[in-house]
């Protein structure tokens, strides 16, 4: 059987991308322009997170020993690593918005792609190197022999793997588990002020529901939902008092939502799993190899929008949605 290649996935990423450049309102800046593009630098990026290799002084001399694939890429001239550190550090909310139009723009493609019922959930990923404790964190204090420690990083208390030093992936997905929504914060940030942060976008997805777990419930939010048309589906255990609170148990138990809060965790942990196996923390606590907030905030955001394309071409393609061997071959 025919398999895409690395071509067709390439393909797909410039294609995307240019048009969703030709959507955005981009005033002209007076600097001048990038020597490499955006589309380029994510698609180098993202074959070097799939060969695992993330120090940027590495990723320069990868380019300077392979300059036909550099070519094939679109990079003429090899960038010194300072500069591929630097636009690194920079394509986050590129990133973070080109995954919003790509979840926007499959919806055409299938109804496995639509936004009818969204899932909302959040997975921890330790920092690379030592933790620092909590009583040392809340003075700024660094022990003498802490090294290499990230400091970016904060504290967050995971269900799998208990308090857990580093950051955080926010996801908001489809029932198929198509990734539609991705943002990174530290560890301690609340799952629940980043729903809200989000709530604008999810509102252009134009959802029927929302389903999530109980730290995202809080009744206001339920109502200012409704008002905007989309429903908010917990468990809701903590609020059982009052006549708002029996009417929206008894809501919730009917179908189809009863069925859309029992398959969430199906929707979306697996998903989790998909992420990292590209990112490559599969590791005990899901170990990032990068620190620091802007570097993590890429790197994380890379692995979503890797899903994402690999979705698409599976599509395409016939092959099993969740599959992404290929993915990971065409680009090891």
């Amino acid at each position: 059987m025919e398999l895409p290649s690395q071509n067709d996935y390439v393909e797909t990423y410039f294609t995307l991308f240019e048009q969703f450049q030709q959507g955005q309102d981009r005033p002209a800046g007076r600097g001048r322009s990038y020597t490499y593009e955006d589309q380029i630098l994510i698609i180098f990026f993202t074959m070097m997170m799939i060969k695992r290799i993330t120090a940027f002084k590495t990723q320069h001399r990868w380019l300077s020993r392979h300059p036909k694939e550099a070519q094939r890429l679109g990079i003429e001239i090899v960038p010194h690593r300072t500069t591929l550190s630097r636009r690194f550090k920079r394509l986050y909310e590129t990133i973070q918005v080109f995954t919003f139009y790509v979840g926007w723009w499959a919806e055409t493609l299938s109804p496995v792609f639509r936004s009818r019922m969204l899932v909302e959930d959040a997975s921890l990923f330790k920092a690379l190197g030592p933790v620092w404790h909590q009583s040392d964190r809340k003075v700024n204090r660094i022990p003498e022999k802490l090294r290499h420690l990230d400091t970016h990083a904060s504290w967050g208390k995971s269900a799998y793997h208990g308090w857990v030093y580093g950051y955080c992936l926010h996801l908001t997905c489809n029932r198929a588990g198509f990734p539609k929504l991705v943002q990174v914060e530290t560890a301690s940030l609340d799952e629940s002020h980043v729903l809200e942060q989000k709530s604008e976008m999810i509102f252009q997805l134009d959802p029927q529901a929302l389903t999530a777990d109980n730290a995202y419930h809080k009744a206001m939010r339920v109502r200012n939902w409704a008002k905007a048309g989309v429903l908010l589906l917990t468990p809701a255990a903590n609020w059982k008092n009052g006549r708002y609170a029996q009417a929206y148990h008894q809501l919730i138990k009917k179908p189809p939502f009863r069925e859309w809060l029992a398959c969430r965790k199906v929707a979306i942990e697996p998903v989790f799993d998909l992420f990292a196996k590209v990112l490559g923390t599969t590791n005990n606590q899901k170990q990032l190899p990068v620190q620091g907030l802007a570097n993590v905030r890429t790197f994380l955001s890379l692995g979503v929008l890797a899903v994402q394309m690999a979705m698409i071409i599976n599509n395409v393609w016939h092959l099993p949605f969740r599959q992404i061997s290929n993915f990971m071959t065409v680009f090891s």
